[in-house]
């Protein structure tokens, strides 16, 4: 029997001595292979792209993996214990490896041949998720199982949990738990329930299968056994156990938490990252934050959403999208089938017509709610027949629903849903500051989701008669002045290339013989326009235009373009308009303000383009340059417009150096001088009180200015307008060029969205009339000759006048030929 326990003894120590050995041995093997652990310290986690308003409101975000890094401090203590319980009991108390885990898992292997049963803790996941492969193999495990000891010996245990909870994958594209929170919960994980962090501490074991929006009833169970472990581990009491099993689980997919919507803009910085770092874009962390204003968005977007919708009303109902037969379809199961094709778009919703009675019809809508229309809902639905005419305006709601019609709602401010259709027309709006270029809204369609095509900077359109006022400035530039007398009269010119005559009309038909240039702008003469610009000449108009930006190439040859054929990107009608409202300097609109990596340093800031008029004071007397070809276009769209630095210049912050923006800002070009704006927008400024634009007039200000523009047969309807801290410009039509039906001219399809997206634009902003530049006087001129009036006549009206440019008197004039200054009464208030 001694001899007995001698060998046993000599083989466990035998054994002991060989497993001492080979453990050394396969350290040593093994160790010189790991990767090293300060790289944890550093790693940079794939973090989708975000990006801001100005005001740091988030409105979209790019990349496959949804990851919203949290530092270990703020997360709740719930959270971190939920996973701790559910992954890693012993966590705080082992050295990296469970012996007491990995004693099981042995066993099992000894014993079944299983290797299914893991004992892996949570510095062993985390070792294997950023530095090993999943295969299955005891080369992989030995591994896993040193370079955990070796990031134990390294990191602190809070390290290593904050490193876990923001890598792990926990399904639906969400890594770690700040995304998770957010896709199954729309929250963060500040507002998470006990029960919702337990749900999320139940997804690593296997979160394609165990999935509370694909399989919630596994994944309830494996809930509550988090919750139990919890309990039962002194985490929780009995009583909180109770109340969080019995809390249902509302988990659902979540997209993306924005705060408003901007999506044509968000596609601009998309392509702009894309271009500057490739696919690193998509996973660096980069923040972006551009120069949108968040209220004036949310404005923008709901202006343009319902000026289109209300011309598309104008014109009559086209009838639902579709209509099925309800005998086949009676359960609220065959209705979700039939109404899955069919999503929201532009807030609209929308739903099944089951039932038609008297004056009531019953909708089913896709969230499983029915409502009620009643005739007042339908009211405005007279039968579509063509864009000129529609039918009587119903009677009855059967005159417009009948059961089986698949039709849209809109909620109204009173909280009732009214029909509502989706309009065939599009619209843009462009929105900036004339001080610097930054675009503050952005429209580029009624909705992202049904046309990407943005429009602002992707279309070409003809501004029609908002065109004029660069014409006019190139007038005055010549020595027109705005009491010219040009004849209003018919008018035809022969086209030797198209064999036909051109004979140009005035909108109305009419014409109204010799006319002041002034109430030719106002009342958007185009005979007078096009005999200015014969009287110019075309050539030096085309330079003179495109000192506001336009490329020259692109402005017609011939008088058309006093009429506003050219076709021009939307964006840089706002950009020419921004030339009057600051008083002549020529500013590049840009959206991007700043970019920042995943640890909040500036790579890059916006150094645009600025308006100094103290810099002409510097400079010396003021000097416009020579009419010439302009430069290139705005290139903050570098895809589309061809520049490199997407309208900002870019400022790499150098590691030892300070990370603010440069302060100093660059000057704009003065293009034209301060008396030709100001002369141009004081005429501007009567469009608006008394001409095309004068429903304008309802926002109750006496410093707005703009224009209105049609093009033949109403194929394009416009208007752009500004004072001297925003110009917005806002088109509408078909893409297909289609006309928009009689009377639809800019002042009336167009108009009306400008209006609404300026009411919000306009709050709290000073109503300040412009500063009369040096070089301005005022005279009583004759309304009928444009001639300085004498001093007994009657029939007269003040106008304004560049210093030189004075009419030739009728006789004695009454004239004060007095310098005006920047202080002086403006003679245009309260025309």
């Amino acid at each position: 029997m001694r001899k007995g326990f001698r060998l046993i003894f000599r083989l466990v120590v035998a054994s002991l001595v060989l497993g001492l050995t080979t453990l050394i041995l396969t350290y040593i093997i093994v160790i010189k292979d790991l990767p090293d652990v300060n790289t944890l310290r550093d790693i940079q986690l794939q973090v989708p792209l975000r990006i801001y308003t100005q005001e740091g409101k988030l409105f979209s975000v790019f990349g496959e993996k949804r990851r919203i890094p949290v530092r270990i401090d703020e997360m709740p203590k719930h959270l971190k214990n939920a996973f701790i319980a559910g992954e890693d009991a012993r966590f705080y108390h082992h050295p990296g490896v469970d012996y007491q885990g990995l004693s099981r898992a042995v066993w099992t292997l000894a014993t079944t041949g299983e290797k299914s049963v893991g004992g892996s803790t949570i510095t062993q996941q985390l070792a294997r998720n950023f530095f090993l492969t999943l295969e299955k193999t005891f080369t992989r495990k030995t591994r896993e199982i040193f370079l955990a000891l070796k990031i134990e010996g390294e990191l602190s245990k809070d390290e290593i949990l904050e490193l876990y909870l923001n890598k792990i994958l926990l399904g639906h594209r969400a890594y770690g738990v700040g995304a998770a929170a957010d896709v199954y919960y729309g929250k963060s994980v500040h507002q998470l329930s006990l029960a919702q962090s337990a749900m999320l501490a139940a997804l690593p074991k296997a979160p394609s299968r165990i999935n509370p929006i694909t399989s919630p009833k596994r994944a309830m169970t494996r809930r509550n056994y988090i919750l139990g472990r919890m309990q039962e581990l002194g985490y929780i009491s009995d009583q909180e156990l109770q109340q969080a099993i019995t809390e249902i689980d509302t988990a659902f997919y979540h997209g993306a938490t924005t705060e408003i919507s901007a999506p044509y803009l968000a596609e601009m910085v998309r392509r702009e990252m894309l271009q500057r770092f490739g696919e690193a874009a998509y996973t660096g962390g980069f923040e972006v934050f551009t120069t949108i204003n968040a209220d004036l968005q949310v404005s923008a977007n709901q202006a343009v959403i319902g000026g289109l919708e209300e011309y598309d009303q104008r014109h009559g109902y086209r009838g639902p999208e579709a209509s099925i037969d309800l005998m086949d379809n009676t359960t609220t199961a065959g209705w979700d089938d039939i109404l899955r094709p069919y999503k929201p778009v532009a807030g609209t919703a929308p739903g099944l017509v089951t039932e038609v009675e008297g004056d009531i019809a019953l909708v089913y809508q896709t969230d499983g709610q029915t409502i009620a229309l009643d005739l007042d809902d339908v009211k405005w639905a007279r039968k579509f027949i063509t864009r000129n005419r529609t039918g009587p305006v119903p009677e009855s709601i059967s005159d417009v629903l009948k059961p089986g019609d698949i039709i849209r709602t809109r909620l109204q401010d009173e909280g009732r849903r009214q029909l509502t259709q989706l309009p065939q027309t599009e619209a843009l709006l462009i929105s900036l500051s004339p001080r610097d270029g930054s675009i503050k809204a952005l429209v580029g369609g009624y909705d992202y989701t049904r046309s990407k095509f943005n429009r602002v900077v992707q279309s070409r359109r003809q501004p029609g008669s908002g065109f004029k006022p660069f014409i006019y400035s190139a007038a005055l530039e010549k020595g027109k002045t705005t009491a010219s007398i040009i004849m209003d009269a018919p008018i035809t010119f022969s086209d030797t290339e198209l064999e036909r005559d051109w004979k140009p009309q005035n909108y109305s038909e009419q014409y109204f013989g010799p006319t002041r240039l002034r109430e030719a702008m106002v009342n958007s003469r185009n005979l007078v326009s096009i005999r200015l610009l014969r009287d110019i000449g075309i050539p030096y108009a085309r330079r003179h235009v495109s000192l506001f930006g336009f490329d020259p190439a692109v402005l017609p040859d011939n008088l058309s373009m006093a009429l506003g054929s050219a076709s021009l990107k939307p964006i840089n009608i706002a950009r020419g308009y921004a030339v009057f409202a600051n008083g002549g300097y020529l500013i590049d609109p840009y959206f991007i303000a700043r970019i920042t990596d995943a640890r909040g340093t500036v790579l890059f800031a916006a150094t645009p383009t600025v308006v100094c008029p103290d810099c002409d004071a510097e400079s010396g007397p003021e000097t416009i340059p020579e009419a010439q070809p302009a430069k290139d276009e705005p290139s903050f769209m570098p895809l589309e417009l061809g520049g490199e630095k997407g309208g900002f210049e870019i400022v790499e912050q150098d590691e030892h150096k300070s990370n603010a923006p440069p302060t100093a800002p660059t000057p704009a070009p003065r293009v034209i001088s301060a008396q030709n704006a100001y002369l141009v927008r004081s005429m501007m400024m009567d469009v608006v009180r008394r001409g095309t634009g004068k429903k304008a007039m309802a926002l109750g200000r006496n410093d707005l200015a703009g224009k209105t523009g049609t093009t033949n047969e109403q194929r394009d309807a416009w208007f752009s307008g500004y004072n001297s801290e925003i110009v917005t410009s806002v088109w509408t039509g078909f893409d297909s060029h289609q006309p928009l039906g009689r009377n639809e001219v800019g002042g009336k399809a167009a108009l009306p969205i400008w209006i609404n997206y300026m009411r919000t634009a306009l709050q709290d902003m000073p109503d300040e009339p412009p500063k009369i530049p040096a070089g301005i006087t005022h005279a009583r001129i004759d309304v009928d000759t444009g001639l300085l009036a004498r001093l007994e006549n009657r029939n007269t009206v003040t106008e304004v006048f560049k210093m030189g440019s004075l009419p030739a008197k009728e006789d004695v004039a009454a004239i004060d030929q007095s310098d005006t200054t920047s202080t002086q009464e403006n003679p245009y208030d309260g025309f």
